[in-house]
């Protein structure tokens, strides 16, 4: 998460604990970029999720402050867990914290709604009972 020092170290805290919960929730990877793109935002944000260790399995969550910019990529098997609509209602709850200058607390609340929305329900086997 490259951040220099836009976080203090509580804040970061905070965001690694969220993506820790999204990806026990979902099975999948999540990263956190914030920071300007060296061009137009989508390409780059996708350029950074095919560089991570397994893009496949990855929501990438990418913020430019300055430049008011959010993009949501993910890849190729995590698309199949995680609709647009999913993502476009985690990134309306952002867009809403980043307004009011709370980019920690967009970031949290983002990040927890996608591992949410991205959860998988358990399988269930005919000759096993349900445990909850």
């Amino acid at each position: 998460m490259p951040a220099g020092d836009a976080f203090t170290p509580e804040q970061l805290y905070d965001i690694e604990r969220a993506v820790r919960h999204a990806e026990e929730a979902s099975g999948l990877h999540f990263s956190v970029y914030v920071g300007g793109a060296d061009s137009e935002t989508r390409p780059f944000a996708l350029e950074l999720l095919n560089e991570l260790d397994d893009p496949d399995n990855t929501v990438l969550v990418y913020v430019d402050p300055a430049g008011r910019r959010l993009e949501i990529v993910t890849g190729a098997l995590a698309k199949r867990q995680l609709s647009d609509t999913a993502a476009g209602l985690a990134a309306l709850a952002m867009q809403t914290s980043f307004a009011t200058g709370d980019l920690t607390g967009g970031l949290v609340t983002g990040v927890q709604q996608l591992g949410t929305h991205a959860h998988q329900a358990p399988l269930l086997h005919a000759n096993e009972p349900h445990k909850q």
